[in-house]
């Protein structure tokens, strides 16, 4: 069982202690809350949407969090937990888990970087590190950074200024530009009339071996899975990930392009800027995404599309001439 290093985790907990609404004929032990493909026989996992019924069927959680009309893509071995609203008991059992993990708490660890710790790592002025960083040779770090307890950053790096590092694992070969904020927060609560119920987001971001984030990129942490971006994908000047996105290797993000949550991008996918990708899509290899288009459904591989909503390439020229 693989340890969440960013965030305090309480449990185990039996099911009854979890629902304590509901009656359960045996008395289950549950060790965490996790994806349908990353959750083991010891944890609780959830399915809030057909779209994902193909990772239900092959889940390996012990019981499962969803409504009466999914239930059926659960295999045998899966318990189903009906309510009414999954997210909303998602949420309340996440917080029961990581229930220190629903505001980012500035770090109380963090302190000027020993020299003799870091010997082979350049810092600049106004630099803090959290207890427990690794921090690779050759890595240069500018000036007035904040990088958080278990932050990992690999080797040869370039960490520009004014930069903040959470709840993140960094390849080698990356080069974050100043002003970037990665491994923050994302946009998750659960919209009450008295007061709002933030949702905890215990993810984490990894970035593979020579990427690149342009200035003043925003690249939040998953919620309970990752956010990832692959190897060699550059991202250029204000670009927001927002939690779970997905990009594969060799993608260029052009500036003031946003990605909703949970999207996944294939490997060669160009965006152009300012760009917007919906959530939850699936964008295949090698797709091209016009400037300013609006990506409201998924694309399969190999598509050039543009305009709002996208569409073929050669559809929306069709379209454009027409309206002349």
């Amino acid at each position: 069982m693989i340890k969440n290093i960013f965030f305090k985790q309480k449990g185990p907990f039996l099911l009854s202690q979890i629902f304590d609404n509901k009656v359960f004929k045996f008395k289950k032990k549950i060790f965490n809350i996790k994806s349908l493909e990353e959750a083991t026989s010891s944890d609780l996992t959830f399915l809030d949407s057909i779209k994902y019924s193909h990772l239900a069927k092959s889940t390996k959680a012990s019981c499962c969090i969803t409504t009466e009309k999914l239930k059926f893509f659960l295999p045998d071995s899966c318990e189903p937990i009906i309510v009414k609203n999954v997210l909303f008991d998602l949420c309340k059992v996440t917080r029961k888990f990581y229930p220190d993990a629903d505001l980012d708490i500035p770090d109380t660890t963090l302190k000027k970087p020993f020299k003799s710790k870091f010997s082979k790592v350049r810092f600049g002025n106004n630099v803090f590190v959290g207890k427990n960083c690794k921090i690779g040779k050759n890595t240069i770090i500018g000036s007035n950074v904040i990088i958080e307890h278990d932050v990992v950053i690999g080797e040869n790096c370039v960490i520009g200024s004014q930069i903040v590092l959470k709840n993140s694992i960094i390849g080698n070969n990356v080069v974050i530009q100043d002003g970037c904020k990665v491994g923050v927060k994302g946009f998750g609560f659960i919209p009450l009339k008295e007061k709002n119920l933030r949702f905890p987001h215990v993810g984490k971001v990894l970035m593979k071996d020579n990427s690149e984030l342009g200035a003043n990129c925003t690249i939040d942490r998953g919620s309970l899975g990752d956010t990832i971006i692959g190897k060699n994908t550059f991202l250029d000047n204000q670009v927001h990930l927002a939690h779970n996105v997905k990009i594969g290797n060799n993608c260029m993000v052009a500036g003031q392009v946003g990605l909703a949550g949970s999207s996944v991008i294939g490997n060669n996918v160009s965006i152009g800027g300012q760009a917007g990708i919906s959530g939850h899509l699936k964008i295949g290899n090698n797709v091209k995404i016009g400037g300013g288009s609006g990506v409201v459904k998924d694309i399969p591989d190999g598509i050039t599309v543009m305009g709002y909503p996208a569409v073929p390439l050669k559809e929306f020229l069709k379209n454009t001439k027409k309206n002349d």
